[in-house]
């Protein structure tokens, strides 16, 4: 008993075309790309939030990346100054005084490069999203 043929030409034509992204090169060098350009404007967005009393802190941030392991993409932001977490959460003065209230410009760079990613994500990664919806 036969259910009937299925004609899966435009399958195959489908996957054949995702291959020949995957195996090229296109998809790893497009989030590579997406990934370098997210840093970056991470970097600027952040010093720019970034309070200015000495223009230490500003200057202290640096972005490392984008690094493939084989596996998976990684980035790094960071700022090696020390009190800048205090800045961004609050602290109390020497001697536990009064509170001064934390400026939390880490957490609106953050919220600002989030509503940012459909804008920096390369074209090729957007077309390749796209084969897939």
């Amino acid at each position: 008993m036969s259910l009937g043929t299925v004609d899966d030409a435009e399958f195959k034509a489908f996957t054949d075309k995702i291959t020949n992204v995957v195996n090229g090169g296109q998809l790893k060098q497009a989030i590579g790309e997406s990934a370098g350009r997210i840093g970056q404007q991470s970097l600027k967005q952040f010093k720019a939030n970034t309070p200015v009393d000495t223009g230490n802190l500003r200057r202290s941030w640096t972005v490392a990346g984008p690094h493939y392991d084989g596996m998976s993409w990684s980035m790094k932001l960071s700022n090696n100054t020390e009190y800048a977490s205090f800045v961004e959460n609050g602290h109390r003065t020497r001697g536990g005084g009064s509170w001064v209230p934390g400026q939390f410009f880490m957490e609106k760079s953050k919220n600002q490069i989030e509503s940012q990613l459909p804008f920096l994500i390369t074209p090729l990664l957007v077309k390749f999203r796209n084969l897939l919806s």
